[in-house]
């Protein structure tokens, strides 16, 4: 009966820095996606050429890349590898 009862050992899937870097990578994803947020004209009669300037045609974007490229790098990163 002694072998029925077994240890269950719960391990997270990832190490600790890799939800920490998890986390910096989704902070900056959020931080593109509000620099990305505005830009329209409170009349919908009037254009705004505000929606074309460099914030949110090159930046923003470049940020929430980088964003999924940090947050790749952590799902991708070995937490049990160990330097020499």
């Amino acid at each position: 009966m002694e072998n029925s009862k077994r240890e269950e050992h719960s391990e997270f899937l990832f190490g600790s820095i890799n939800y920490k870097i998890l986390l910096i990578g989704i902070g900056v994803i959020a931080l593109g996606f509000i620099l990305m947020a505005g830009g329209g004209s409170p009349d919908p009669k009037v254009f705004s050429e505000e929606i074309f300037n460099f914030r949110r045609i090159r930046l923003a974007p470049t940020t929430v890349l980088i964003g999924f490229g940090i947050t790749i790098y952590s799902i991708l990163k070995n937490p049990n590898t160990k330097k020499a």
